[in-house]
């Protein structure tokens, strides 16, 4: 499929964007709050054993062997499990805005990366960016960003690879290698796009973060109405290496 058009500035994305949430902005905020939600959980369990350990060593303080200390890998963990979510909630925001006037179930559709159908393509590209991005900020800090815009597309490649043929396997390294190539000549374009939402940022945190509740939901929109953008110029290669 190849589309012609033109590239859209960062306002008329932004624009783009509102108008997919105007009128729906409660489908929007519920999306985006289960990674919060499950974030307030986790806090709230690791404060409970918390206060349980503190009140078992006022009590025996003699005999108490603390256990060993398994936050580093809780906290890992929980980070993957609120990036895969965050992943599934701009899949969603990408079928929305090709969609309009779809459903939104913002359980079903924020957990989505856990499915059959994504969840090992997901983790696959997760740990070879992870891996690129630090083998390349371990030369300097500079070309590790860089490589990060580089690879920011690949999830969404990923996923539209997978709705084209859901029973292959789409190879998580051909995605990574074709966003590097979408993203030549647009990566000073996504970075400014993204610094253009540092003052409502900078405003949510002054809010006591309540301003995220609407920011997240407007940054996603506007993130996979870049995308959307790219593959209406660019065109769109169905050929991709599987393995």
């Amino acid at each position: 499929m190849i589309f012609l058009g033109r590239y859209k500035n960062r306002r008329e994305l932004k624009a783009e964007a509102k108008e997919l949430l105007s009128g729906r902005w409660k489908d929007a905020i519920l999306l985006n709050m289960i990674p919060v939600l499950l974030t307030i959980i986790v806090m709230a369990i690791s404060l409970s054993v918390l206060a349980v350990l503190i009140k078992e060593l006022m009590i025996e303080p003699a005999s108490y062997a603390p256990p060993a200390d398994n936050s580093g890998s809780g906290s890992t963990i929980t980070g993957i499990v609120s990036a895969f979510l965050t992943i599934g909630i701009s899949y969603t925001f990408l079928d929305w805005l090709r969609n309009p006037e779809m459903q939104i179930r913002p359980f079903k559709q924020a957990f989505q990366v856990f499915t059959k159908k994504y969840f090992l393509g997901t983790l696959l590209v997760y740990i070879f960016t992870a891996i690129f991005t630090i083998l390349w900020t371990l030369l300097l800090v500079v070309p590790g960003i860089i490589k990060t815009f580089s690879y920011s597309q690949a999830y969404f490649i990923f996923k539209d690879r997978k709705s084209f043929s859901e029973d292959e396997k789409v190879s998580a390294l051909g995605c990574i290698t074709e966003s590097r190539k979408m993203m030549d000549g647009h990566k000073w374009e996504y970075f400014v796009l993204q610094l253009s939402f540092i003052g409502w940022g900078i405003l949510s945190v002054l809010s006591f973060g309540i301003g995220f509740i609407w920011l997240n939901p407007y940054m996603n929109a506007t993130l996979a109405a870049f995308y959307k953008n790219l593959t209406e110029n660019d065109g769109y290669d169905e050929s991709v290496e599987v393995f």
